[in-house]
Order: structure tokens, then sequence, then C-alpha cells
């Protein structure tokens, strides 16, 4: 039991320090491998928690696929962190006014949350018993049963997403070569096309 409690305390310290390094690195690619860091200590936590399937998830997919991209992105753009910077002085008021509005509402939400008297013995959402299913089993009981709507509803928000970046990002630039699909499908075949009568062993001059 204590070395449980110690691994605890060592990964949640670990996760810590690797959030904070994450905002405060100057490198953009140092910040995304600290962001890899984090991802493996909050394995470790729900490993600890018996969670392993969702340690595997959260390794497989966050680290391997979505930091690794993020770290593909911020190498390639070669991003210019001096000019990022220029405008730092002139936005930290607005920045900070936001900051404090968000201290005062978690102070408010916080300072006003308490325990429901009877909160231990209802049982709102049914959670399988650990010892009867396996851990992969039990999630999905509880994700695709009770949970389903909101499951559905994530899928909603994240195609959302997708269409607002792709809209964001397609811009028309000059002198960029565009396919138009329209255009390929409304053409006329003689327009296109050129029939050419080739004589034997002379071929295209």
């Amino acid at each position: 039991m204590i070395i449980a409690s110690l691994a605890f305390y060592l990964f949640s310290f670990m996760a810590i320090v690797g959030a904070l390094n994450v905002i405060f690195q100057r490198n953009p690619v140092h910040s995304v491998l600290w962001l890899i860091f984090t991802f493996f200590n909050a394995a470790a936590l729900f490993v600890l928690l018996g969670a392993e399937f969702v340690a595997m998830i959260l390794v497989v997919v966050y680290v391997g696929a979505v930091a690794v991209l993020f770290l593909f992105v911020v190498m390639m753009l070669d991003i210019n962190v001096v000019v990022l910077r220029e405008g730092f002085l002139k936005y930290l008021p607005a920045g900070a006014l936001v900051g404090v509005i968000l201290l005062v509402e978690l102070a408010i939400v916080f300072g006003g949350w308490t325990m429901a008297p009877d909160a231990e013995s209802l049982r709102l959402v049914p959670t399988p018993n650990p010892s009867d299913v396996a851990n992969t089993q039990a999630l999905g009981q509880v994700l695709y049963t009770k949970y389903a709507y909101l499951f559905e509803a994530s899928g909603l928000v994240l195609l959302v997403a997708m269409i607002g970046a792709i809209v964001l990002t397609m811009r028309t630039r000059t002198g960029v070569r565009k396919q138009k699909i329209s255009e390929q499908v409304g053409r006329d075949a003689k327009e296109t096309v050129v029939m050419v009568q080739v004589q034997s062993g002379k071929g295209l001059s």
C-alpha cells in the first residue's frame, strides 16, 4: 500500500511538472516533448487505478498519434517565437483580466460546493463489478449504454470542429493550382480530347 501511494505521488508530481513545462517552455518542440512526458505519467496513474485499457489508449492514441503529429507539425512550420512574442505586452492587460475572472469563477464554484448527504447511498449510474468483468468490457458497458447519447454528442462536436478547421484553412491564394471538380465534370470532350492520326514508324513530331 505504501509503494502504491508513493508511486501515485511520484507520477502526479511528474505530471504536474510536465504540464507546467508545456506552458512555460520557449521552444514549441520542447513543449510537445513535455506533453508526451505528461501523457506517459497520466497513463501510469490510470494503471494504478486499475484502468489499464484507458492507460493503453492514452499511450497509443495521444502519444503515438496526436502528440507525434503535433511534433511533426511544429517542426515543419518553423515557427518564429520572437514574432509571436512581440504583442505579448500589448495583450497582457486583457489576458490578465480574463485570468482573474476565471479564478474568481473557480473560487465561487469550489467555495459553494458541498457533498450531498445521501450521495453515497445513491447509485445513479451502476458500474459493473471489476471482479466480474474485464476492464475493457466494464468501460464499454457504461460508455455505450448510460452515456451513449453523450458519446454521440462528443462525436458531433469533433465533426463540427473538423469542419471549422477545414473552412478556416481553405484560403484562395494567387498562383496556386487548385482542382475544380465542377469544371472538370462539366467540360466538353471535344475541348479536352484531341484525336491524332499517327503513321506507322514515324511517331509524333
